[in-house]
């Protein structure tokens, strides 16, 4: 039976384990691939926690960790165009990634470019693609100024370069330990830690023109402080009623497939390096997850499945 990555109750990592469970069948709207790779990201680790997307019901165990994946069709559900056996893709998951199989939503399913690996392609779904929602959604103008916190992630990884080749200044923010990515992707780095504020305002003596944060907390509320038109602060890292209060929103995911094909296309172009710092046999999944929880992560963190 295929092996899978999951976990059997919510808590911390003493609730993962492996599995072998029965290949899925995919339903309406659905498409099962062969998984090549798969992304790892920190929504993995919550909501193995118990956090819950807007409009989920409760778990079902064992649930398969992972949100996206690249892979080949094996066969495709009921209603599902576009799509043929063999065909190599990549997208958001409906059921798991971690596993030798897994079912994607074919409404956020995109063909992979020849000139993408699985690899990278893997991890396009849910950290490039929230980091493209987020800067399209600021529409600020060239040469405007981005403040982004928690830069070192696989989320503000992308958001630094998209932004830079949108023809912004960014500026940011992370540990001294993730300076150097931060700066060879086109930014201003910042030390994270008390203090922020004046931080920023010694490189950036004009203000920002928009905050993208990716940490929440006290570093979002510091951030806002630099704004003077809060409409332009967004948040991928705290909860809606918490960047409400402060005059902002949370990134307003897109979900489609036309936002995978063009963040595959800044790839293929070279202007966004997914920055795949370290890749996991599925069988070493676990150390993977550690990899990304515990926030020592550069980049992003990918599992490969197959050949």
């Amino acid at each position: 039976m295929p092996k899978a990555y999951v976990y059997t109750r919510h808590g911390g990592p003493e609730t993962e384990a492996f599995a072998e469970l029965d290949r899925p069948v995919p339903g309406p709207g659905e498409l099962l691939i062969a998984v090549r790779a798969a992304g790892v990201n920190p929504v993995d680790w919550k909501l193995r926690g118990g956090f819950r997307r807007p409009g989920e019901g409760e778990a079902r165990f064992p649930v398969v960790l992972g949100s996206e994946a690249a892979g080949v069709v094996e066969e495709t559900g009921e209603g599902v165009t576009g799509f043929s056996a063999g065909d190599e893709v990549f997208g958001n998951t409906s059921g798991g990634a971690f596993a030798e199989y897994a079912l994607l939503t074919a409404s956020v399913t995109a063909h992979k470019p020849a000139a993408l690996s699985f690899a990278d392609a893997a991890t396009l779904p849910v950290a490039a693609a929230t980091a493209y929602d987020g800067v399209r959604q600021l529409d600020l103008p060239e040469g405007a100024t981005l403040l982004v916190t928690g830069a070192g992630g696989g989320v503000g990884a992308a958001v630094l370069q998209i932004a830079h080749a949108w023809g912004l200044r960014v500026v940011g923010v992370a540990s001294e330990a993730k300076k150097d990515l931060v700066e060879a992707l086109g930014a201003v780095h910042v030390a994270s830690g008390p203090d922020l504020a004046d931080r920023v305002r010694a490189v950036a003596p004009d203000g920002v023109d928009g905050v993208y944060d990716l940490v929440g907390g006290e570093v979002l509320a510091e951030a806002a402080g630099l704004l003077a038109d809060r409409t332009r602060l967004i948040t991928a890292g705290a909860a809606p009623e918490t960047v409400a209060a402060l005059g902002g929103s949370r990134v307003a995911r897109a979900r489609t497939a036309a936002v995978l094909d063009e963040v595959a296309e800044l790839v293929v172009a070279g202007e966004l390096d997914p920055h795949v710092s370290r890749t996991f046999p599925l069988d070493r999944a676990d150390e993977a997850l550690r990899a990304v929880e515990e926030g020592h992560a550069l980049g992003k963190i990918v599992i490969e499945v197959g050949v």
